[in-house]
């Protein structure tokens, strides 16, 4: 019987297999085994609303209007915003959007251009 890994996010060990994905059953994370491998070396995972990968550079477009924290401001749906920094945090994409600059964004209201 071959080893299962322990699940990343809380450490329980009655994890198990569903087709491609590991379960924990304590907090409902799920994985797969290149996500474990790169969350190993120690480099963050980030992916977009859709589920995919982001990357430094990439283009990305709003999902949701989002309002601007301390303004009246709003940033449409549909926004496009060229040239994301992943970085650490809650707010884990660092962006210059035209018209409002600097801004910290989550990447569950962007998608992947």
């Amino acid at each position: 019987m071959t080893e299962l890994p322990n699940c990343p996010k809380c450490g329980s060990t009655y994890t198990y297999e569903d087709g491609s994905l590991f379960v924990c059953p304590e907090c409902a994370h799920e994985w797969t085994l290149e996500s474990t491998a790169e969350s190993s070396e120690g480099t963050k995972v980030v992916k977009d609303a859709n589920g995919n990968v982001l990357n430094d550079g990439d283009s990305v477009s709003v999902i949701k209007d989002l309002k601007v924290k301390g303004t009246s401001s709003v940033i449409k749906i549909g926004t496009k915003v060229k040239g994301i920094r992943l970085v650490e945090g809650d707010h884990d994409i660092d962006c210059k959007i035209d018209g409002f600059g600097a801004m910290k964004l989550k990447s569950e209201f962007v998608k992947k251009i």
